[in-house]
């Protein structure tokens, strides 16, 4: 996947810069996880992380042929993955993408991006067809 930084939509992913940097490295890890609000459902600010399966089925979906920003080759598929009690919005990625339906089984296949301005590798959640058991 080609990827055009001086568009850079990603947030600084530094544990300086946020708390949501151990997401990026989970990522990276080949790890899908989620937050938790530690105390209830509030969205406080104190929370715990929670693994999700690396594997889904793809809830809603939609390609797009045109419109792309400079650096994503068209055409791209976007997607609403279920996975576990999460409902995710995530590119679908491969050679595959575009065979997706809905109810298409669908696993974690994180891209990497452009590196951080440290060199550091940055990933995107992404997700790939998988083939359906038989």
């Amino acid at each position: 996947m080609t990827y055009f930084r001086a568009t850079d939509p990603f947030p600084l992913e530094s544990a300086e810069q946020n708390k949501l940097h151990e997401f990026y490295e989970r990522l990276g890890q080949g790890r899908l996880a989620t937050t938790m609000c530690a105390r209830c459902e509030c969205a406080a600010d104190e929370f715990t992380w929670v693994e999700l399966p690396r594997d889904g089925t793809v809830h809603a979906f939609t390609i797009q042929d045109t419109g792309l920003p400079h650096g994503f080759e068209a055409p791209r598929v976007f997607a609403v993955v279920k996975v576990g009690e999460a409902r995710i919005f995530a590119p679908i990625v491969g050679p595959r993408a575009t065979t997706v339906k809905v109810g298409s089984p669908v696993r974690l296949s994180p891209v990497r991006v452009a590196d951080d301005a440290r060199g550091s590798p940055r990933y995107l959640l992404a997700f790939e067809p998988v083939e359906a058991p038989a």
